[in-house]
């Protein structure tokens, strides 16, 4: 059965860059977007702009001084640097707010019954974003944002956040670490950016670290062990994901072996498992992939996953 899957995104998400030969940049989204419009049965694709979010939503993740600083950090020419990896150009701030705004949007329209999942094809990417800080990439934690929308809505007591980015959460797990109603659940590089610990600081928190050249046997046989009773356990009522595809083996980013096959599969096996007290609630945040072609076949072998197809 295919099932309507939305896609949120906005054209300023193509107008955020770092600079030249940043590896985050614009044509990371454009092979995300070419891909997904190049998938058969487009009628079961909803496409939608997203809208932006405001302080106030953005202060659910973060604190109200971050929020201020990333304001007002944004340059009216030229560059912002906020770390050595992380700037900021005249759009970035307007992007940073639409991408956060797109996991809203998707939140309400899952709720709303619009769609039954969605998948946000935003940049600048949010996961590695700590409460207070902006790092790798990431100006506003994005996935953090909608999964506190989501828990304002009468119908959602619990949430799931599942990472299977090739770089730690840190930012996500800074967030959420010791909230009862979400589970954080990481499969990263270890060691490796940002040189995240594997000990895992609350009982919400779920770490699955691996080594360098991990490859779809060792990945599967992990994610089985560490993440599926957790999840059941906790029966969340909604999903969401930090699709990053940098675990690609043809990323530069990283050392992992994955292909397009384990990011369907994981797909799969998060949809099969939404179906119980989800009720198929999924909610997909791009994240990383480095790799411009591998990036753009594993984003669309993620949602032909996510629709059923």
């Amino acid at each position: 059965m295919i099932n309507p899957t939305a896609i949120i995104t906005h054209p300023d998400c193509l107008l955020h860059e770092m600079g030249r030969n940043h590896p985050e940049s614009p044509m990371r989204l454009e092979s995300v977007l070419a891909s997904l419009r190049a998938l058969p049965n487009q009628e079961t694709l909803i496409w939608r702009d997203a809208t932006m979010a405001s302080r106030e939503a953005l202060c659910a993740a973060h604190t109200e001084a971050h929020v201020v600083k990333i304001f007002n950090a944004a340059p009216a020419t030229n560059y912002a640097y906020l770390d050595p990896d992380t700037s900021m150009n005249p759009h970035s701030l307007a992007a940073a707010r639409y991408a956060a705004g797109a996991v809203m949007n998707a939140v309400d329209a899952v709720l709303a019954g619009d769609a039954h999942n969605a998948f946000c094809a935003v940049r600048p990417c949010g996961h590695h974003a700590t409460r207070d800080q902006a790092m790798g990439f990431c100006l506003f934690n994005n996935v953090a944002v909608g999964a506190y929308q989501a828990l304002q809505n009468a119908q959602i007591k619990r949430v799931a956040i599942l990472d299977f980015d090739v770089h730690h959460g840190n930012g996500t797990e800074d967030i959420v670490a010791g909230d009862e109603r979400i589970l954080f659940c990481s499969s990263f590089q270890f060691p490796y950016y940002p040189m995240s610990k594997a000990s895992v600081p609350a009982a919400n928190i779920i770490h699955t670290p691996l080594p360098a050249q991990t490859g779809s046997v060792a990945f599967r046989a992990a994610i089985d062990a560490t993440w599926w009773q957790p999840l059941a356990a906790f029966d969340p009522d909604m999903i969401f994901i930090s699709a990053g595809f940098d675990a690609h083996k043809d990323d530069p980013m990283a050392y992992f072996n994955l292909d397009e096959d384990d990011f369907t599969w994981i797909t799969q096996q998060i949809v099969q498992r939404s179906r119980a007290g989800s009720l198929g609630r999924v909610i997909s945040v791009l994240e990383g992939g480095y790799d411009v072609a591998a990036l753009g076949r594993s984003a669309a072998a993620h949602v032909a996953a996510l629709r059923g197809s």
